[in-house]
């Protein structure tokens, strides 16, 4: 019999696949929304700790394809438009780099935070995961049943497995389906159907989450070199309402003056993209930290990770307070320092002269300076002549040692995370 052309044609459409990058729009979802940005952020950053112990968890047990991303003021902050199955299902996920998983809330699920559910009975090619399946072990699911072994007509059961989420943990079973990003279609993505959800679901997404963090289950890794083993986005301002921001897949299209410094790899955290910070600036001043306050250790999980999760930068101890010390000497505030929600740096901006409050820069290893714009370090109020520093000391438990760069600090910076050249890049890009 003759060979049907299909498969050909098939390979040629991947290989043009590798060679044209996607690039999706990125939005943030303002919920619940405010009149005033500061207020805004002290919301949110109230989830921050369900997150941060969320990142806790995670101790280990060639062209342009890009998409709009949002913001959604529910961690995580930003979600992005993509499709599961066949005919594509319209789907929200939130991007997460600290998660490897992809799932989505599925029909039926009464306990799920949206009625936009995925329909496994109205795609074509849905298909559940064995538990006997890599995938499975991966995801630690539920172990297969014995089995006669001479009983080889009895089809194994689905991947079954749970999950904990910030303050909530949800079961799902384990599955493969088309991956709609932009104009990439990719097949027999495995992802996770949640069928139940326990506990508080304000933390959830909405709808979905696109995992892309650094294991087997996350985006790079299922799609092998699709995209040369890189991504990257540009995070808009909690104030924008649009999809303007984006999430670039592969390595064309990404900025040729970015600076890089290395990615470094924690074997047991091994979803995080840890970077190793070598020092602060305020204005012009470094930061005096006591010695090893940035060090990297594996074993512990201290070290600095970059997380799009996480809403306000978390400082540990004694890098915060050497960080608050300088910036409150620079900013010479009158009447002093008031505490509102997580931030304990806010003044009376009637009594600052305008310039008054100077800038974070962040400095990494390979000579990276990551010099914040006003609006990253800063959160003013609408209502009143208030501003606040926009970080604050991690949390004392299993993080204390952990610092994170979040969302707030990354807006409107094209952030690269080559995993094939073991780097982060950074360059400055306007995405409201």
């Amino acid at each position: 019999m003759a060979a049907t052309p299909i498969p050909l044609l098939l390979l040629l459409l991947l290989a043009a696949t590798a060679v044209a990058a996607a690039d999706l729009s990125v939005y943030h979802n303002v919920h619940p929304p405010s009149s005033s940005p500061l207020e805004s952020i002290i919301a949110l950053a109230r989830d921050d700790n369900a997150r941060l112990l969320f990142l806790s968890s995670k101790a280990a047990s060639t062209g342009v394809t890009s998409a709009p991303v949002a913001s959604g003021q529910t961690p995580p902050s930003y979600v992005v438009r993509g499709g599961l199955g066949s005919p594509a299902q319209p789907i929200l996920l939130a991007l997460d780099t600290s998660a490897d998983a992809t799932w989505a809330h599925c029909s039926p699920c009464g306990t799920c935070p949206t009625s936009s559910l995925f329909v496994p009975a109205n795609s074509t090619s849905y298909a559940p995961l064995p538990c006997s399946s890599t995938m499975c072990s991966v995801l630690q699911g539920q172990p297969c049943p014995s089995q006669d072994p001479y009983d080889s007509a009895t089809p194994l059961p689905s991947c079954a497995f749970s999950k904990p989420f910030a303050d909530a943990s949800f079961d799902a079973s384990l599955a493969s389906d088309w991956l709609h990003l932009g104009k990439d279609a990719i097949p027999n993505y495995a992802f996770g159907c949640v069928g139940s959800v326990t506990g508080p679901t304000s933390n959830l997404p909405r709808q979905g989450l696109l995992g892309l963090g650094r294991g087997p289950m996350a985006l790079l890794s299922q799609v092998g070199n699709m995209y040369s083993g890189v991504f990257s986005y540009c995070l808009p301002s909690y104030k924008s309402y649009y999809f303007s921001g984006s999430l670039r897949l592969g390595a064309a299209g990404q900025p040729t003056r970015a600076r890089y410094t290395p990615m470094l790899k924690n074997p047991h955290r091994s979803s995080l993209y840890y970077v190793n910070v070598t020092g602060l600036s305020v204005g012009r001043s470094p930061v005096k930290v006591p010695a090893g306050s940035f060090a990297f250790d594996p074993s512990t999980g201290a070290g600095t990770v970059i997380d799009s999760g996480t809403v306000i930068t978390r400082w540990t101890a004694p890098v915060y307070a050497a960080l608050r010390e300088e910036f409150r000497r620079h900013v010479a505030a009158p009447s002093g320092y008031t505490s509102l929600g997580a931030f304990d740096t806010c003044f009376n901006t009637d009594e600052v002269a305008a310039g008054g409050a100077p800038a974070v820069t962040i400095h990494m290893d390979g000579g990276v300076d990551l010099a914040l714009p006003m609006e990253n370090t800063l959160i003013h109020s609408s209502a009143t002549p208030l501003a606040c520093l926009a970080m604050a000391e991690a949390p004392q438990n299993v993080n204390a040692v952990v610092n994170v760069i979040a969302n707030l600090q990354q807006q409107n910076v094209r952030v690269i995370f080559d995993a094939a050249k073991s780097r982060v890049g950074f360059a400055r890009e306007s995405c409201n």
